[in-house]
């Protein structure tokens, strides 16, 4: 055979195969990459212990469900709360999430006091045995930071309606949905940071700016929810009884957007966010938790809460008239 008749047969091959694969990766494309969301749904209706979910007129509705508790985060919660965002996400006829609360408050933050007073025989998401592993401590507080990160990342709008109080680890989910409205009268802030804890999703700084930021953090103050919209912490602070209809009427507002608009816009906002250093700064506040609960004071404090019960150091600590730098030294004397 020729030189230039071997090319002839080898270019119409080339082009046979070539088209060949076109053909198949057509079908490939057709048959397994292009498919509805909806196909990646858990088959039969999942059963939640802390949250309740239900979708109406394309809204998704998570309701944290420990009202006997203030909604207290417990093992269950955060990947609960992670499993309800991803469902909503995979249901095509939903178009805004709202994260609520039942009962008397939206959420008191993690529940702590039965792994400070001992009440039952094992650790939680609040303390370890000692000697203190970090690295078993960062696992735990990191999974819950993730978890309430569903939020942020999901694909469909968030919207977080706080009434009663969202407070410390409840905060922490809170900012990290997309807008929060709030009660007038509701509370939000971060007491731990006086001592014994540290926000984990860090979403302080990117809410207020630094400075407004260092102001809650170095103080652990409460501020109710008027003041929360006035410093820029929350969207909107309305009277309790127009809470419901406020947040009702914003997703109804949302949900006649094209799903694709509504994401293609959220990820231009958080892209911001994400390239100024949010992960990063999730990860060291995630380690810091844990450093802070396990310092000289956070030691202090949990003695103090273990003779004195957890509501009285509770008082105490937010009072701002104990020095538990000076309590630490009498724990280390004794």
């Amino acid at each position: 055979m020729s030189a230039s008749r071997f090319l002839t047969v080898l270019n119409h091959s080339l082009r046979a195969s070539l088209a060949s694969r076109h053909l198949q990766g057509l079908r490939f494309l057709s048959t397994s990459t292009i498919r509805p969301v909806n196909c990646c749904q858990d088959e039969g209706e999942p059963s939640y212990k802390t949250v309740l979910y239900h979708v109406k007129d394309r809204v998704a509705y998570i309701t944290l469900n420990r009202p006997e508790h203030l909604n207290a985060i417990n093992y269950d919660m955060p990947g609960e709360i992670k499993a309800a965002v991803k469902r909503a996400n995979n249901d095509d006829t939903v178009k805004v999430i709202i994260l609520a609360g039942k009962g008397r408050a939206f959420c008191a933050g993690y529940d702590l006091k039965m792994s400070v007073e001992r009440e039952r025989g094992e650790d939680n998401i609040g303390n370890q045995k000692m000697p203190w592993d970090p690295y078993e401590d960062y696992r735990i507080a990191y999974f819950c930071t993730k978890s309430f990160m569903s939020l942020w990342h999901s694909y469909k709008p968030t919207i977080a309606k706080i009434h009663g109080y969202g407070i410390a680890g409840g905060s922490d989910m809170a900012l990290c949905t997309d807008m929060v409205i709030m009660a007038e009268d509701a509370k939000i802030g971060y007491p731990p940071t006086r001592v014994w804890g540290c926000p984990t999703t860090a979403m302080w700084t990117f809410r207020l700016g630094p400075e407004k930021a260092k102001r809650m953090m170095l103080t652990g103050d409460l501020i109710s929810g008027t003041e929360a919209a006035k410093m820029g912490l929350v969207l909107e602070a309305v009277p309790a009884d127009k809470l419901d209809e406020t947040v009702q009427k914003l997703a109804d507002r949302m949900k006649t957007v094209p799903a694709n608009q509504l994401f293609f816009q959220k990820q231009v906002v958080n892209q911001v966010a994400e390239q100024m250093g949010l992960f990063q700064a999730q990860r060291l506040s995630s380690l810091f938790d844990g450093m802070t609960r396990h310092s000289p004071e956070g030691l202090a404090f949990q003695k103090y809460s273990l003779a004195h019960g957890f509501k009285n150091a509770v008082k105490l600590r937010d009072s701002g008239e104990m020095d538990w730098t000076e309590e630490a030294k009498k724990y280390v004397k004794e």
